[in-house]
């Protein structure tokens, strides 16, 4: 036999027209039973009026309009967030003992909670938006994790004048708050940089020495004899000398490992295993969130490169990840952060597809300039032997090379990321995001990895 469900904005009765339907059904049985014709009439009006309070809300539904809206309207998590919800009253009857919940998809979800009073609405009039036919209410919330959630439909409940039955029903159509994940601030000494002149300069020359474009300027008390540069000396008729001069666009390369060996086909974690891949993703999150903010503030073009199937950048054949070609998500400033942030909101775990296990020839990405070295940070939560093959096989396309690895990547892909040159810093909570970037920078002598 199958289970009829109602919709849970059915007409129904209250706790106290229930009372009154069992009330009445016990005292018509107890009328027949001592033929009380008096006390069966009351007994019919006890379960009468309940059914006709059913009528009642089913045939005055009303006629609400609603807008929501978010501020901010992207918030990052842990951070409050204010909901807006504007309501106009658009039937031609008043609106009055009414109450209004609004659902979303947040941890306590207020779905299932009683509603609030619903202040009282004039009928319709045409004309402005406010006034006494309109309302507004407003509500906080605080978001713990990131993610894209949905508020809405925003539910509005009416009863009759005795409160036996009750409509809800909704108004409206679900809207996202995006709440973007925690942004650690990274420390700006030793080979952080600052604002200002010299921002991009400083920081390639800590992260990428190998920068080799040169200008001439003129010769200074001090200069080597062999930085002449003769061809610009006999232009200028006095000694100038060969300067490096930074790349005026500079580049950094993230990559973040977004496959793990406990998720599916399907992409979902296995069963007793969502916690601790949660775990660790998050904290991956959190720190190419921090990473890639940082970068972008120091004014470099950030490429964000996912070692899984593509969910960054739309496309049928980014199925590979970006160490085998698949384009990387390229994010500039301004409005690189927002890009960078909004795209990492509703980032999963995934499991790699099928097309990738072909040869493994580890690419970085599709948008390189010039297929150059570039400063590349690599985030691993989780990573197989292969994975740490495949970032092995890219080291000469990277200066520095710098793997950020959490405490489930096992010691056999550590020491295969050293052996080929990449230096390994260990992390194990957010709070130690900022000192392993202090590490990462300070390019110490041999490899880092007791952070």
């Amino acid at each position: 036999m199958r289970r009829i469900v109602l919709p849970s904005w059915a007409p129904r009765l209250t706790p106290r027209g229930w009372t009154c339907v069992v009330l009445g059904a016990t005292l018509a049985a107890l009328a027949l039973w001592i033929n009380q014709q008096d006390l069966f009439v009351v007994a019919c009006l006890l379960v009468v009026a309940p059914l006709v309070a059913l009528g009642y809300v089913a045939i005055r539904p009303g006629e609400v309009g609603v807008a929501r809206s978010f501020r901010p309207p992207i918030v990052p998590a842990g951070s409050e967030a204010l909901v807006v919800l504007e309501l106009r009253n658009l039937s031609m009857r008043p609106l009055d003992g009414a109450s209004w919940r609004d659902s979303h998809g947040l941890e306590g979800d207020s779905s299932k909670k009683p509603g609030l009073g619903l202040p009282a609405l004039d009928r319709h009039r045409p004309g402005p938006d406010t006034g006494p036919d309109s309302v507004r209410l407003e509500y906080t919330v605080t978001p713990r994790r990131r993610g894209v959630f949905p508020f809405g439909p925003l539910v509005i409940g009416r009863k009759d004048p005795f409160g036996f039955a009750l409509r809800e029903h909704p108004i409206g159509q679900p809207h996202d708050l995006v709440v973007t994940p925690q942004v650690t601030p990274l420390p700006r000494s030793g080979g952080a940089v600052t604002r200002g002149d010299g921002t991009v300069r400083d920081l390639l020359r800590s992260l990428n020495p190998m920068s080799d474009e040169l200008i001439a300027r003129e010769y200074r008390p001090g200069d080597p004899l062999r930085r002449v540069n003769w061809p610009a000396t006999a232009r200028h008729g006095e000694i100038m000398v060969r300067q490096e001069e930074q790349r005026s666009n500079p580049e950094a390369r993230i990559i973040l490992a977004t496959t793990t060996p406990g998720v599916s086909g399907s992409g979902r974690a296995e069963p007793g295993r969502s916690r601790g891949v949660a775990g660790g993703f998050e904290l991956a999150i959190e720190l190419v969130a921090s990473i890639g903010v940082h970068l972008l503030d120091a004014g470099l073009k950030v490429q964000l490169v996912e070692t899984g199937p593509s969910q960054l950048v739309a496309g049928s054949t980014q199925n590979r990840g970006g160490l085998r070609g698949d384009a990387p998500l390229v994010c500039r400033a301004p409005g690189g952060e927002r890009q960078l942030l909004e795209g990492l909101a509703n980032l999963e775990p995934v499991a790699r597809a099928s097309v990738a296990d072909g040869p493994r020839t580890a690419q970085a990405g599709s948008t390189d300039s010039g297929g150059g070295r570039l400063p590349t940070f690599a985030v691993l939560w989780s990573a197989s032997e292969a994975d740490a093959a495949e970032l092995a096989g890219m080291r000469g396309r990277c200066e520095p090379a710098v793997a950020f690895v959490l405490e489930s990547v096992g010691l056999p892909a550590r020491a295969l990321l050293r052996d080929s040159g990449w230096q390994c810093i260990s992390l194990r909570s957010a709070r130690e995001i900022p000192a392993a970037w202090e590490n990462a920078l300070a390019r110490r002598d041999g490899e880092t990895d007791d952070v």
